[in-house]
């Protein structure tokens, strides 16, 4: 029987992927604990699903928990379970739990907290508590001792390669994994994967700094084969998505991986750094595309050098090395996509609204060098980042998170994780306005590749209809493009994926 109940709120109403997050932390008490997970995206009624699953012998019940659509049912549902089985201990882990760490555990319904990697915390923290003893020493770990909160050291990150395998079988038993490989514009049959732990820079607004502190480990290029190759002769698996918070950050390992690559006739896309990719050498770049990548993912935030520096954004990215690189990924066939953080703090609001004005013309330079570049627009949205020169002006501006976690079910603070609704006191709604009008018009005239619903025809009338806006700045009530969007369907793939 199930004496762990592993749960995997939903996150995407189409498309869902492997739940690599709580499949990782399954492996980790594979051949120790009896377990099962629930995913949120596959189940009609999720909540039923965790009901049943609660047998006399369920002690233990796990969340993975990230900001936004998760906390639809990850906060009502963990509330419910504690108030009808008292006796189950609630685990939260992922972005949400190590970063709001107060507001769950004062919530009165969560026990602990998983602050970061879970493949050593959490068998460690089952095991403890199966045997009565403290959990003091256990690292990675945040909860309530006598009643203040109490954290735990931060462990080392581990050996990616020491780590069990995913139980893809056994999760093939309660979910098929064909149908986690959906349609994406990389393929007809997705594989979503995650190769490595952390980042090793320290950017202030990136949720990712405050859980892994600028380290990284990554899983050996055979090995990430090995899985890909398994993923593609079992399930038939054709192209890959690398959740990896940055991918590229060794070329080494990119180069053994794409040599390993170059037979299997498989699409791949990732997340990387301008300044780290930009030192590949040229023959680096051909073989990642001959090897299958088509597409890599950039935080560009801006093209401003001064607010570069105040994001910390670390490394040697600059507005001018943005612009070249984006030209040399063209020669490689390679598309950019970058992303934006407009409407960042600033002292005054001439000074946002200058600095808004700033990337949007910078935008605009960058499609000129590179019309193919993928552009996607963020608004500034505070990382609790303690210590950082921007969440401390961040904090002085008078923003405030959510005390209670039941306030984080509010569409709006949804909305706020998305990065589409700032809730931030320094942007006026003219900056708003300004900021998601241009992203209307932009989206208009040079539509994402990556909406594999929008055909050729479609793509030449909305760009003749937004090519006098965006020629001639006129972004105010773009209503035409919006409703051509709505009435299409348009995918936006910082909020929709592929």
């Amino acid at each position: 029987m199930n004496k762990i109940i592993l749960f995997n709120p939903r996150s995407a109403n189409k498309k869902y992927r492997i739940p690599n997050s709580i499949l990782q932390v399954a492996a980790s008490i594979n051949d120790q604990y009896s377990w099962v997970i629930v995913d949120g995206n596959r189940e009609l009624n999720p909540h039923n699903k965790l009901t049943e699953s609660i047998t006399n012998e369920t002690k233990y019940i796990g969340f993975t928990v990230m900001p936004g659509p998760q906390l639809k049912q990850a906060i009502p549902f963990a509330k419910l379970l504690k108030q009808k089985h008292p006796q189950l201990t609630m685990i939260w882990g992922g972005y949400f739990a190590s970063n709001q760490y107060k507001s769950v555990l004062e919530s009165g319904y969560v026990d602990y907290v998983i602050n970061g990697p879970g493949d050593y915390a959490f068998p460690a923290l089952i095991k403890s508590l199966e045997k009565n003893s403290t959990v003091d020493e256990i690292e990675n770990l945040i909860y309530i001792k006598n009643g203040h909160i109490h954290k735990t050291k931060k462990a080392e990150l581990v050996n990616y390669d020491d780590l069990k395998p995913l139980p893809y079988d056994q999760l093939d038993t309660m979910y098929s994994i064909e149908k986690y490989l959906g349609k994406t514009y990389l393929g007809n049959k997705t594989l979503a994967y995650h190769s490595s732990f952390g980042c090793p820079f320290t950017c202030s607004f990136c949720a990712v700094v405050p859980i892994y502190n600028a380290k990284w480990k990554g899983k050996c290029a055979q090995g990430i084969y090995d899985d890909i190759r398994l993923m593609k002769l079992k399930w038939g698996a054709d192209s890959i998505e690398f959740h990896d918070n940055n991918f590229f950050v060794s070329e080494k390992r990119v180069i053994e991986f794409s040599n390993l690559m170059m037979n299997e006739n498989m699409i791949w896309w990732g997340e990387g750094r301008i300044d780290t990719i930009h030192k590949y050498k040229d023959e680096t770049l051909a073989l990642m595309r001959a090897a299958g990548c088509k597409m890599i993912f950039f935080g560009a935030e801006t093209g401003n050098d001064e607010v570069l520096k105040k994001m910390d954004k670390g490394g040697t990215q600059t507005g001018k090395q943005i612009i070249e690189f984006a030209a040399r990924m063209k020669k490689f066939d390679i598309i950019p996509e970058y992303s934006f953080v407009l409407g960042t703090p600033a002292d005054t609001e001439d000074e946002v609204m200058k600095q808004i004005d700033f990337d949007i013309d910078f935008i605009k330079k960058i499609k000129t060098v590179n019309p193919d570049t993928e552009i996607i627009i963020y608004v500034y949205s505070p990382v609790p980042t303690e210590g950082s020169e921007m969440y401390e002006k961040v904090l002085a501006s008078g923003f405030r998170f959510p005390q209670k976690l039941e306030d984080w079910l509010d569409d709006k603070w949804e909305n706020f994780d998305l990065r589409k609704n700032p809730l931030t006191p320094w942007l006026t709604p003219a900056m708003i306005d300004k900021i998601k009008n241009f992203e209307t018009v932009l989206n208009g005239y040079y539509p994402t590749v990556s909406d594999v619903r929008m055909g050729k025809i479609k793509r030449r009338i909305i760009k003749q209809i937004s090519k006098i806006r965006y020629q001639n700045n006129l972004f105010k009530y773009p209503y035409e493009i919006k409703a051509l969007h709505k009435i299409w369907k348009y995918r936006q793939p910082e909020i929709e994926g592929f």
